[in-house]
């Protein structure tokens, strides 16, 4: 018998008159193809676990509803149905306005089943990888002062890139170039001292 949470009864009950069906056709469509699948709310919108690790979710929202696998990145997607890297929406059905918006029933029991093995096999999927920060640009006027000062430059090159751009910033947003010129002037000597751009503000 399937585990359901009340608390997705009360979702679908208070969602829009067109999201009610396609919400209770896939929570159908899940259990039938995962007799194993637990409800759950989580983010504030159903989901369906299995062997303790999430299976898949669904929303509702003003205009459509989502429905998306959290393993969808590793499945075959053997009907290229997957909306993966570029997606239009949360989840990976795109806008879905009514029951003929969701792939066939045989295709969406597939698919749940695919993941439903994923979660059996305890296969994990892997992080994605961090974009490396692009480098800041530092304005060529500070470049040319603290290539005469080199205390404040190993001041500044020690600093992290946080401390960085707080200089970076507050000298290309002057207006003038003497304002610019008198805040890199003022940028070396608190370097020199070893003193970041709010030091005035950092609590003793």
């Amino acid at each position: 018998m399937a585990t359901t949470d009340p608390r997705i009864d009360a979702y679908i009950a208070r969602s829009a008159d067109f999201a009610r069906p396609v919400l209770e056709h896939i929570r159908k469509l899940v259990h039938k193809a995962c007799p194993g699948a637990e409800e759950t709310m989580k983010w504030s919108f159903p989901h369906f676990m299995y062997r303790g690790a999430i299976l898949c979710s669904m929303a509702a929202f003003k205009e459509h509803c989502t429905f998306g696998f959290w393993k969808a990145s590793i499945m075959k997607d053997s009907k290229g149905i997957l909306q993966v890297a570029d997606k239009h929406s949360m989840g990976h059905f795109d806008r879905m306005t009514s029951r003929k918006d969701l792939p066939a029933d045989k295709i969406m029991i597939a698919y749940i089943k695919e993941a439903a093995m994923l979660n059996e096999q305890e296969v994990k999927v892997a992080p994605k990888e961090k974009k490396a920060a692009a480098p800041l640009a530092v304005p060529p006027a500070l470049v040319t002062a603290l290539k005469k000062n080199k205390k404040a430059q190993a001041t500044f090159d020690a600093f992290p890139p946080s401390h960085k751009k707080e200089y970076i910033e507050w000298i290309t947003g002057a207006k003038t170039e003497a304002t610019r010129d008198k805040r890199v002037a003022t940028t070396l000597e608190w370097l020199t001292e070893g003193k970041s751009r709010n030091w005035k503000y950092q609590k003793k």
